[in-house]
């Protein structure tokens, strides 16, 4: 089984390994009907999704009915006004099947215009205040992408007590001197304040450019499960940190598999070896 450990300050022991359901955004049927056993097989008890993830709402609502108590379920909404936001917000509600979730996420707040606009007078983040006061959802937390993401989540939490964050981690962009200390900086923080810190895009090799899209995924994944063995190792070897999966079914077992697997932090000849051979590359520069 995959460890557990608690999810910042909420009270709930999650899985290290977060189901990213944006995941089920562009599956089948056929594809996404596997993918709550897969789930439940590994022990995995946090899902994270969003407005935005094409069906993917729609699909974890259908699993919700039988199984609501055995996640944290976590959503987000992309928008940046209050009107907007709730909108999104209850629509979320309605397509998940629940009458609440455990996690609002402002996504991708990464813009200074739309940063001052989301959590400024009338933006999203009074909406979420006033939908946890109302008890649709209980904790607060902020997304994003880009090498400026960890200094904007530093000031988000300047800004407010967010519960938690989430932002990319791969070897590939902490060789990005900039990224790597604003990373370190954003780490202490979130341990300081027992802030959840969530990570995403911890398989990637790097972006798509001229290459035909093999997976979901916006940028090329890793494939064999040996690379993905070590990529996975490598993200949860860093204590406090949570790994997303993927977006795309394809890569589910594999990564639960590694995340099962994971034990000790891989070697820095292992992880070199891996850059070099597969041409690793950042995804944001």
């Amino acid at each position: 089984m995959i460890a557990r450990q608690p999810f910042g300050n909420t009270g709930h022991e999650s899985t290290r390994t977060i189901f990213g359901a944006a995941a089920l955004g562009r599956a089948t049927d056929e594809e996404a009907a596997p993918v709550l056993d897969l789930l439940l097989e590994h022990g995995i008890n946090h899902i994270d999704t969003a407005a935005m993830y094409g069906r993917s709402e729609r699909r974890v609502g259908t699993w919700m009915d039988e199984h609501r108590d055995e996640f944290f379920l976590a959503t987000k909404t992309g928008e940046r006004s209050y009107h907007a936001a709730r909108d999104q917000f209850h629509h979320s509600l309605e397509r998940l099947r629940v009458s609440s979730v455990d996690l609002l996420q402002l996504h991708n707040l990464v813009d200074p215009d739309e940063w001052e606009q989301a959590l400024g007078a009338g933006g999203a983040l009074e909406m979420a205040v006033e939908a946890r006061e109302q008890g649709l959802v209980r904790f607060i937390g902020v997304t994003g992408h880009g090498v400026t993401v960890a200094a904007m989540h530093l000031r988000s939490l300047e800004r407010f007590p967010f519960d938690s964050v989430l932002l990319p981690y791969n070897v590939p962009m902490m060789q990005n001197e900039t990224y790597a200390r604003d990373f370190a900086a954003l780490a202490s923080l979130c341990a300081e304040r027992n802030v959840a810190m969530q990570t995403i895009k911890g398989i990637t090799l790097g972006p798509w450019d001229d290459q035909e899209h093999t997976h979901a995924t916006w940028y090329q994944p890793l494939e064999e499960q040996e690379d993905i063995d070590l990529a996975v190792r490598w993200v949860l070897a860093r204590e406090g940190v949570f790994l997303n999966t993927a977006a795309d079914i394809s890569l589910l077992p594999k990564v639960l598999d590694a995340a099962t697997r994971a034990a000790g932090a891989p070697s820095e000849a292992d992880m070199n070896d891996l850059v070099e051979r597969q041409s690793l590359a950042p995804l944001f520069t």
